[in-house]
């Protein structure tokens, strides 16, 4: 029985682990269909490139920052109980590697690619799973101090904060240090508009990252005997409120509904195993509503040239994800309690602050070392020719 549970549970986690390595291609295009036609070969390679090097650098460094274990022994001692550890390294590591898809979309159209691929190696190798391993595994006895002082844990079940948060708030200072495309602001005060390339392609990547997240929130129970239907449910309804207010409030312009159901799921990651469905669904109504508004505020008032909108998305309702299960999680709300809403400010502010000083010591070394912006000749022409020699579209066959 015990060799089948150990089966059942490398198997369940294997599948998680597929599912988010999926929404990576709904990163992909996600961004591909938001981006001008001339970046959309940049938009591919770059998260495809950004999650190879996460692997690398989270297999040799930032599993072992995050939870202390390393691979370096001998495959025999990796392989037992049917390589367990591998497999939720490799779950695991789909969760780090969404940090610079994240951050990807935010600075698009317009960053170089060598330092970008600096970037994810030294977030994904140290800045993430520091905080990570904070939340999720003990680290430094913060989570016992927070327990001491407001008499619960912070309580963060698939990465509202721990995910999300962190990688939104790593790339609003990665967005301010690049600066806004070219001429996308211009002196007379108008914003010039830069539609999107590809809703199609849009809507594609948004329903990747939607059935993806399934095992993204579902999974997160890593083992067979913890998986809980009430997770499910939860992701589905706040799913549902984030793209009906979305619609609603963003005047059902179709970039809207389609990043509502994610702004919705970013949202009740952390208290979906605790919230009551109907707290779900006001969850994910209440992020609709916050990243059509903010999304809003950043690109035309404040002038953040955030291409994807991943701080709004990710950040924000991320930020607002944590602070949710403080509230939704309780019982007074219907919820299973064991969370309280201090526990969670506390948590989710350590997340925030994290983010913040990791995204401006990086971002901002690179910048003041070798640069982060492409010039505005490689910007008009476009990251597909100037970084890859070759549009999505080439106009022209090469005959011979």
């Amino acid at each position: 029985m015990e060799a089948l549970k150990q089966g059942a549970d490398t198997l369940f986690i294997l599948l998680g682990g597929i599912m988010v390595l999926a929404m990576h291609a709904g990163f992909a295009f996600l961004e591909l269909g938001t981006v001008r036609k001339k970046n959309q070969v940049n938009a591919l390679v770059k998260i495809l490139v950004d999650f190879s090097v996460s692997t690398v650098m989270y297999f040799v460094i930032g599993y072992s920052v995050a939870y202390g274990t390393t691979f370096f022994v001998g495959a025999e001692q990796l392989a037992a109980k049917n390589g367990y550890e591998l497999v939720k390294f490799f779950f695991l590591l789909t969760f780090a590697a969404a940090i610079p898809a994240i951050i990807s979309g935010g600075i698009a159209e317009r960053a170089k690619f060598w330092p970008q691929l600096i970037a994810t190696a030294v977030i994904v190798g140290f800045v993430y799973p520091f905080f990570e391993g904070i939340a999720w595994n003990q680290h430094f006895g913060v989570q016992a101090w927070i327990k001491a002082f407001t008499g619960d844990e912070f309580h963060d079940f698939a990465g509202s904060v721990v995910v999300h948060a962190v990688g939104g708030w790593i790339a609003l200072p990665a967005v301010v240090l690049l600066g806004a495309r070219y001429n996308r602001y211009r002196k007379d005060g108008q914003v010039s508009a830069h539609p999107p390339s590809s809703i199609p392609f849009l809507a594609l990547g948004a329903w990747i990252l939607i059935v993806g997240w399934f095992g993204f929130n579902v999974m997160s129970a890593q083992t067979l005997d913890k998986i809980s239907g009430l997770v499910a449910v939860n992701s589905l309804m706040a799913m549902a409120g984030g793209t009906i207010t979305a619609l609603l409030m963003g005047k059902n312009d179709p970039g809207f509904v389609h990043n509502g159901p994610l702004a919705g799921l970013v949202a009740v990651c952390a208290g979906s195993d605790l919230m009551h469905p109907l707290g779900a669904l006001l969850v994910g109504c209440i992020a609709g509503a916050l990243f059509v508004v903010m999304f809003t505020l950043t690109q035309n008032k404040w002038k953040i040239d955030d291409v994807l909108g991943v701080w709004p998305l990710h950040g924000l309702c991320g930020t607002w994800g944590g602070i949710a299960a403080g509230i939704f999680g309780s019982k007074s709300l219907g919820g299973l309690g064991g969370v309280n809403l201090t526990a969670q400010l506390m948590g989710t502010a350590m997340g925030v602050a994290w983010a913040l000083l990791g995204g401006l010591v990086v971002y901002g070394t690179l910048k003041w070392t070798m640069g982060i912006k492409m010039s505005a000749d490689e910007e008009y022409e476009g990251a597909d020719l100037t970084v890859h020699k070759i549009s999505a579209t080439p106009d022209r066959e090469v005959s011979w």
